[in-house]
């Protein structure tokens, strides 16, 4: 087991596992308090659907990479790490932007499916909110499990994290329904958002690295600095610290100039807007129309 991998995966699956339980548990405390706890299935069968098709998008590009040969296959590996990464810096951004009122649109979008009367708008509606998480976790997943050293013992150990992060979100996630202030989510929030940030730098600059492999990026490949023999970071021969540093942050004893300047470049500049400080937005109106129990 790579502890490495294995802590990036829990991170990942803790992160987007609490915003999904966050978002479900909303809704069904919603429901629950306007006497519509009877429509609590409907919730499942959404949330359930998203979670089923966010786990196949991500076996099937799996697969994908299993079947490719080089140099289609630091290609594909190359873009899909960039993907992920584009994709969980966009998810930071929208997270940080709507926070402060994700509460009153779910609360909102309840209140539309109760006043429409249809049988699977609620069903929708947290499908939708829960395939967005679903999606950017398999997305981001896949980035972490390509860029494993060893694809056996990496790749799994992203996954086992993973899961155990998604199981510790969702007793996180009962905490929220039950009303327990288990955890201060804007710190949570916030500095997660940041170890994130770190990682997909790595990924951005695994990402350079495979299309150096390619020849698709024929600048900057000669080495920047060669420290293995003080931290190596291979899993042969190298250390846990090495191992850690280059699963969580793509740390790399003997890093190209374009990786170690794409690494740098995008955490830094990342950070700098990720920490500037929030205008405060004014709270989404809800609906005053809101069925009752019997209606």
């Amino acid at each position: 087991m790579d502890i490495g991998f294995l802590t990036t995966g829990l991170l990942t699956g803790l992160r987007e596992g609490v915003e999904a339980a966050l978002i479900v548990s909303i809704i069904l405390a919603y429901l629950a308090r306007t006497g519509n706890s009877r429509r609590f299935g409907r919730i499942w069968v959404g949330a359930g659907a998203a979670i089923v098709l966010s786990a196949a998008v991500g076996g099937v590009l799996w697969i994908s990479i299993g079947g490719l040969t080089s140099p289609a296959a630091q290609y594909f590996e190359g873009s899909a790490m960039l993907l992920a990464a584009i994709v969980v810096t966009w998810m930071l951004f929208w997270m940080r932007r709507t926070a402060a009122n994700i509460k009153g649109e779910l609360q909102a979008g309840v209140d539309r499916a109760l006043t429409d009367g249809s049988v699977w708008a609620l069903s929708l509606l947290a499908f939708t909110a829960v395939i967005r998480e679903g999606i950017e976790t398999s997305l981001f997943l896949l980035g972490q499990a390509t860029a494993a050293t060893t694809e056996q013992s990496g790749a799994a150990s992203t996954l086992v994290g993973a899961f155990i992060g998604i199981l510790i979100a969702i007793l996180l996630g009962y905490g929220f329904y039950r009303g327990a202030r288990v955890i201060n989510l804007a710190r949570f929030f916030r500095w997660t958002g940041v170890a994130l940030v770190f990682i997909a730098g790595g990924l951005v600059s695994h990402a350079a690295h495979e299309f150096i492999e390619a020849g698709l990026i024929g600048f900057g490949t000669s080495t920047a600095f060669d420290i293995s023999a003080v931290l190596p970071d291979a899993p042969e021969g190298g250390n846990l610290l090495g191992q850690l540093l280059r699963a969580v942050f793509g740390y790399s004893s003997t890093p190209e100039w374009t990786t170690l300047v794409t690494w740098v470049v995008y955490v830094v500049g990342v950070l700098i807007v990720y920490l500037q400080p929030m205008k405060p937005q004014r709270p989404a109106p809800l609906s005053s129309s809101v069925p009752a129990a019997g209606a």
